[in-house]
């Protein structure tokens, strides 16, 4: 009888883990944003940029989205149910590379491919903050610099960055995210057009 009791418990448990299972429901967000292409001019020769694996604090090295509670500036929430489609520092990186990459009407070889004669922008990011608050937005400082080859002058600058939310829930700070990470794209090609074109270009406002 006992036996028999203890087997109804486990069956009972094991029934309301699969329950709990079934109704978690995973949502995956990405940072990268659909942008058309910029073409390059008619007869420049190709001209490829590569984004060096980010630097980023090691609170934001994972892929479940870090939330800072609006009512408690001193805590974060791990979010296991709302994650980025990748750890976070690589889904940032191909978003700013391909972001980056477009507005220059340049080639991304930030995963390979680029030819070893072909010239190319070496671009390093250091995220200093990216702090998403609910229903609030999310505020971001990034450190950055491009360098031409590798014997190049090397512009150094730094980009402060706010992008409000839309509305309350996490989709709406993913999306202000998304929207930040392309405003962050476009002042770094900024600076890299300009370095392209000027050798003591000076960081872009």
């Amino acid at each position: 009888m006992k036996a028999t009791t203890h087997l109804i418990a486990l069956a009972a448990v094991f029934t309301a883990f699969l329950a709990g299972c079934s109704t978690t429901s995973t949502r995956f967000y990405t940072l990268a944003s659909p942008t058309a292409a910029t073409a390059a001019p008619a007869g420049a020769a190709p001209y490829w940029i590569e984004v060096a694996p980010l630097a980023v604090p090691e609170r934001l090295a994972r892929p479940q989205m870090v939330v800072r509670s609006a009512a408690a500036n001193v805590q974060v929430d791990v979010l296991e149910d709302s994650r980025w489609a990748s750890s976070f520092e690589s889904e940032l990186r191909d978003a700013l590379s391909s972001g980056i990459a477009g507005h220059l009407g340049a080639l991304d070889g930030t995963r390979g491919g680029r030819p070893a004669t072909a010239p190319v922008m070496r671009i390093a990011v250091q995220v200093r903050r990216f702090d998403a608050v609910d229903g609030s937005g999310v505020e971001a400082s990034l450190g950055w610099s491009a360098r031409r080859g590798e014997q190049g002058r090397v512009l150094v600058c730094q980009t402060e960055l706010r992008e409000p939310a839309s509305g309350p829930g996490i989709q709406a700070v993913a999306q202000s995210a998304q929207r930040l990470t392309a405003n962050a794209s476009a002042a770094i090609a900024r600076g890299v057009a300009a370095l392209q074109s000027n050798p003591d270009a000076v960081c872009p406002v």
